[in-house]
């Protein structure tokens, strides 16, 4: 199978990797480092669910170029902080060129962030939350290749999830966006099967602790 078919492109080191970093230094080193790492720190969770909710309509790429500056507008994701802010904050922030300047958007980041409180009240932590529902062997695909990546922009796990979320109050936080969120965390490993990274991040997945 060639390059085209596969989902696999070679990099300048010869490796093959997932063909959606187009080896692009910053998306190279997202793609090698953390996508698909497994993630239980609850301001790192709760800053990729709304960078995820930016994305809506976006590449990816365009919101990791400006990660920083949503990192810097956005109290550092610390969700006790991002509750607090009033529709004062939110003016600031769609003044704020270095971020999406969405209102939409902002004020759901606001909003996620009461909610957050809300569940880690309820479940002790996003991470306890989010790992408990990460999928069994049973529910994911026994070869992970191209063709199956693309059809998976959603799962039956991430749309239950999206359900529960919105139920609670979450906005921005439907099906897909919480599957591209799981990818990123690494409650499922979608390196495709021949990327260099894949078993290196399977076997970071082995090696974590999950918080349940």
């Amino acid at each position: 199978m060639d390059e085209a078919n596969s989902g696999l492109i070679e990099g300048t080191d010869g490796k093959k990797r997932c063909f959606w970093h187009a080896n692009l230094p910053d998306y190279l080193a997202y793609h090698d480092e953390e996508w698909g790492r497994p993630v239980a720190d609850d301001r790192r969770l709760f800053e990729k669910l709304c960078l995820e909710g930016f994305q809506s309509g976006l590449s990816w790429l365009t919101i990791l170029r400006k990660r920083e500056n949503f990192r810097e507008a956005f109290a550092g994701f610390d969700f006790e902080r991002v509750a607090r802010f009033t529709e004062d904050d939110v003016e600031r922030l769609l003044g704020n060129k270095g971020i999406i300047r969405h209102g939409g958007k902002i004020r759901s980041t606001i909003n996620n962030a009461r909610r957050a409180i809300a569940l880690c009240e309820e479940e002790g932590s996003l991470a306890r939350y989010f790992w408990r529902q990460e999928p069994g062997p049973a529910e994911r695909p026994e070869r992970l290749d191209y063709r199956t990546l693309i059809a998976n922009s959603k799962t039956d796990v991430s749309t239950r999830i999206s359900k529960d979320l919105k139920k609670r109050g979450w906005t921005f936080v439907g099906p897909t966006t919480v599957y591209a969120f799981m990818q990123a965390m690494g409650l499922v490993n979608d390196h495709i099967e021949g990327c260099a990274m894949r078993e290196e991040v399977e076997q970071t997945r082995r090696a974590f602790v999950r918080p349940v």
